[in-house]
């Protein structure tokens, strides 16, 4: 089953194409990577999926939702991490899960038990009362990651979520990721980490707003007759046009 259809999307601005009639599938459940170098119009492109932004034209269901006349409801059904770290580190960890949880609409009961296990899980339960601002990056992101699946959403936008971070809390964060795979949320995740594109069940690599190449890694790898997707990248990214 398809979580997201897109079909010729486009965004403009003024004379400048930023995303020039892509077309995809995500299934249900799905690691899908959206990759591009700077300027390929990979953010511009998730923030039109997450509602936050109107095409030119085009056609797109996320969550089986129009992305033109039903935003509201795709926001409902999408959890959403963006680069910059999204809570409030002069609030303290419970408080910005409850917070959240309140956003979304959870009732009390659900918050407590849903707190109770997501700060298990991070091993995070002596910093409940801790300001987030006083947290490791890498525990930072994880705690963000997880307060964007709290409501147990359909989709989950990530967008670079590991920039900065070590490679072993990457790896890390990579389990939380496969541990929500697992629950049924489909994960779309731009990176700059060519070996985070290794993990994904299938990756997508924009070049000058397109959508260039789009299959597994491995299939990916076997098509450009590479061993990483390093190569693969790079051998795609060599015909942008437009600069970073």
């Amino acid at each position: 089953m398809n979580v997201i259809e897109v079909r010729e999307l486009t965004k403009k601005f003024g004379d400048f194409t930023a995303v020039d009639k892509i077309s995809f599938e995500v299934k249900e459940g799905e690691i899908f990577g959206f990759l591009g170098a700077n300027g390929a119009g990979k953010t511009t492109a998730m923030r039109i999926l997450c509602g936050l932004s109107k095409p030119t034209s085009g056609e797109a269901k996320v969550a089986g939702y129009d992305i033109y006349k039903q935003a509201e409801p795709v926001k409902q059904h999408i959890g959403y991490m963006s680069q910059k770290f999204s809570l409030y580190g002069n609030l303290k960890v419970w408080e910005n899960i409850r917070l959240f949880g309140g956003i979304y609409g959870l009732s009390d009961k659900q918050l407590k038990e849903k707190t109770d296990r997501m700060l298990a899980v991070l091993h995070m339960e002596d910093k409940r009362d801790t300001l987030v601002d006083s947290l490791p990056l890498g525990w930072k992101q994880k705690l963000a990651f997880s307060v964007a699946i709290l409501h147990d959403p359909r989709i989950v936008f990530l967008d670079e979520p590991t920039g900065g971070v070590d490679p072993v809390t990457r790896r890390q964060f990579w389990e939380l990721i496969y541990q929500a795979a697992r629950r049924g949320i489909t994960v779309f995740v731009t990176t700059h980490y060519m070996d985070e594109a290794e993990y994904c069940d299938r990756v997508s690599i924009m070049v000058d707003g397109r959508v260039d190449a789009l299959d597994s890694p491995s299939a990916l790898k076997k098509q450009f007759n590479t061993t990483t997707m390093n190569d693969v990248f790079y051998s795609l990214a060599r015909k942008a046009g437009r600069g970073e």
